[in-house]
């Protein structure tokens, strides 16, 4: 449906491209301090851009191996190289004008911004598709908190590209269906699964609905469904020559594995079939259906054939680490185990917006909106068990809150900002901290620029530190080192683990064995381990009781603490 006017065709990405810019430029004034440093927002980025730097450095395409983190050789990261092609790129056309770091700089802060405009750009292509306000859709969507947290500047991680592709897919799926839909529904599917396996339920439900759409026969599906049936293959198989990496033989499905891509080679193939079903003659719908059911759980079982680990993606995550530290992941944490506040922040836009798709969705009977609420509701139920589905969630409302607020302009002023203030989602953090504040976090901050250019003055050595500090290290020091959040690191983070977990003298062997040369930490950072063992390493450390072992190399009062082991007698 189509109600856009015809001088929105050059005003809507106006509008895109001055919030895209302006916005960037408030986020990056704000985290000026910390971007200068390249003290980037998360763990990711960090690695990411370290990624990049190896790329760059002589580290071979292929090679996504981190050879300075966890036991040697290095560990495999679970990552693609495709999001490091906007970032290096840039870096190494800017090196020569404003060197390295100022090239990096630049990097960090465009590549985000670039992602932010094209899903601006997208969320107007795809409310002009529903009959929305484009203009203002692409301004909702701009506010739409927490989807805004992945383009602040720094933030160079793959999820901001993961919602890009995702909105291209939802694209593809609206409006009168061509075979170029079908191809740019599948190559975005491939992509996205190159790069990581987060969205995955939510490209599941997209494919399904491209599905649906031809078993009820809807406008251009029979020749949108051939074009994604032959390229999805196509492009699964392109992606395992092009982008295979040094992690393919790793035998797990927790990213790009060539375990993960036979399971999904395998389950594409159902695609064609039903592409070729009625091809030469059409079916009726029941027929259709029948044939989907069929060849759906052919290929499910094919999956679970071929790839059983993906039931259980992260199982193989030591159970001590899956307790203490990826039950604790904040974007992996459950809706209703996380705090109040959070809670507000992350789902009270989308749960507005879930219910505003509904009711235009049971009033127009357009099946458009039904496709959209499928994917909203199908990104509240993944935010109940992750809270990182609320992303996806917060920017596929921006329609459906846009028409709310152009039909509350003819209600009175009061009723458009009612709509206006339930529609924007930067409000929902503040409300939520206003109605549950959060208690004040205690102690230094260890991965503040001045904290990293303290290990960063180290003779390069070994370091054990626990995982936040030792992801920045990796980027910000010339040290190898032995944790970090990733859950490929097993041996490295548990024996981290289990040096501050022990008593003093099981702790020096630890680092003893690992070649350790430096250890730091912040007081804060102790907590958890005390807790779990109360006489441990942990806790001495927290009271002041340093082993002769660990000799100070800078004040007690500076962030983070560091030692170094002494030298045997």
């Amino acid at each position: 449906m189509e109600m856009s006017l015809p001088r929105e065709a050059w005003r809507a990405p106006l509008v895109a491209l001055l919030l895209a810019v302006g916005l960037s430029a408030v986020w990056m004034l704000r985290g000026w301090h910390d971007l200068a440093a390249l003290r980037l927002p998360d763990t990711d980025d960090m690695v990411r851009l370290q990624q990049a730097r190896d790329w760059l450095g002589g580290q071979g395409f292929a090679d996504l191996a981190q050879h300075r983190l966890g036991p040697p050789p290095g560990l495999e990261m679970h990552w693609s190289r495709l999001p490091d092609l906007v970032p290096a790129a840039l870096i190494l056309l800017l090196t020569p004008l404003l060197g390295s770091h100022g090239a990096e700089l630049v990097a960090v802060i465009v590549s985000p911004a670039l992602l932010f405009l094209a899903v601006l750009l997208l969320i107007g292509s795809i409310a002009r598709r529903l009959g929305a306000p484009v203009i203002t859709a692409t301004l909702v969507a701009a506010l739409a908190y927490p989807a805004t947290s992945l383009f602040l500047p720094g933030r160079i991680d793959h999820h901001a590209l993961q919602m890009v592709l995702l909105l291209l897919l939802v694209r593809a799926l609206l409006g009168t269906g061509t075979l170029g839909a079908g191809i740019v529904a599948a190559l975005a599917i491939t992509a996205s699964l190159s790069i990581g396996l987060e969205t995955l339920p939510l490209l599941a439900v997209g494919g399904a609905a491209l599905v649906l759409l031809w078993v009820a026969d809807a406008p251009g599906s029979r020749v949108r469904l051939l074009g994604f049936g032959i390229a999805l293959p196509l492009a699964l198989a392109g992606a395992s020559v092009l982008l295979r990496t040094s992690g393919w033989p790793v035998s797990a499905c927790d990213g790009f594995t060539g375990l993960f891509w036979r399971a999904a080679q395998a389950a594409s193939l159902i695609l064609p079939a039903l592409a070729l079903f009625d091809l030469s003659a059409p079916r009726s719908p029941r027929a259709r259906l029948l044939a989907t059911v069929l060849v759906g759980a052919a290929a499910l079982a094919a999956v679970l054939l071929l790839a059983p680990q993906c039931l259980h993606p992260y199982g193989a995550v030591d159970p001590l680490l899956a307790r203490l530290w990826l039950a604790g992941v904040g974007e992996a944490q459950p809706l209703f185990g996380t705090t109040p506040a959070n809670a507000v922040a992350y789902a009270g836009l989308a749960m507005i917006g879930f219910a505003a798709t509904l009711v235009i969705a049971l009033k127009r009977r357009e099946t458009g909106w039904w496709v959209v609420a499928a994917l909203i509701l199908a990104a509240l139920a993944i935010t109940c068990f992750q809270l990182r589905g609320a992303y996806a969630a917060a920017l596929l409302v921006a329609p459906a809150l846009t028409v709310t607020i152009a039909t509350a302009r003819a209600r009175g002023t009061l009723v458009l900002a009612a709509a206006w203030i339930v529609s924007t989602g930067i409000l929902y953090p503040i409300a939520g901290t206003a109605l549950f504040p959060p208690k004040p976090e205690p102690g230094a901050n260890c991965t503040a620029p001045e904290s990293l250019a303290n290990l960063a003055a180290l003779p390069p050595g070994h370091l054990l530190a626990p995982l936040d500090i030792g992801a920045y290290a990796l980027a910000a020091t010339p040290h190898h080192v032995l944790a970090a959040p990733y859950h490929r690191n097993n041996r490295g983070n548990r024996a981290m683990t289990d040096f501050f977990l022990g008593q003093p003298t099981q702790s020096e062997a630890i680092a003893r064995a690992w070649g350790i040369d430096y250890v730091a930490f912040c007081d804060g950072d102790l907590d958890r381990f005390a807790r779990v063992a109360p006489h441990g390493l942990a806790e001495q450390l927290r009271a002041g009781a340093v082993p002769d072992w660990l000799v100070p190399v800078n004040p007690d009062s500076a962030a983070p603490r560091i030692y170094r082991l002494a030298s045997r007698h």
